[in-house]
């Protein structure tokens, strides 16, 4: 099993705050020989439609010397896990959480946009000292 991001546990504790149940940590998925460990798994109900939400949330710290190879491993490791994901669990959808700096820093700056504009990625930002979400990019 792979090492923790070092937010891991601020985005476990903002996803509950945001009221979500965590219910996979990790979230184990096996597409033939190859194991995959997305960071969490969590559902909550949506009362108004009386049926379960399913998400799975890969943490990215970006915390390397380099900002462009963080991204591409962020994103090269969403774009595998999603892929994966959809064949095993295709009503559970997955986002990368990511700091709140780092959206400003990337995904509110044109490459990002790009990036969401073509749906590579949906993001969930969050406050690692309050741990809490701060925001939902779909």
């Amino acid at each position: 099993m792979p090492a923790r991001d070092l937010y891991h546990d601020a985005v476990r504790n903002a996803l509950i705050k945001d009221g979500w149940t965590i219910t996979h940590d990790p979230y184990w998925m096996k597409v033939g020989g190859k194991d995959m460990f997305v960071d969490l798994g969590a559902e909550r109900l949506l009362a108004a439609e009386k049926a379960d939400q399913k998400i799975a949330v890969e943490s990215k710290s970006f915390i390397s010397t380099s900002e462009m190879d963080d991204l591409k491993n962020a994103i090269g490791t969403f774009v595998i896990y999603q892929t994966a994901l959809a064949a095993k669990e295709p009503e559970r959808r997955l986002f990368l959480a990511v700091p709140q700096s780092v959206i400003k820093e990337f995904f509110e700056e044109a490459l990002g946009q790009l990036l969401l504009k073509n749906h590579l990625v949906r993001i969930i930002g969050y406050n690692s000292e309050t741990e809490e979400i701060t925001q939902w990019i779909l």
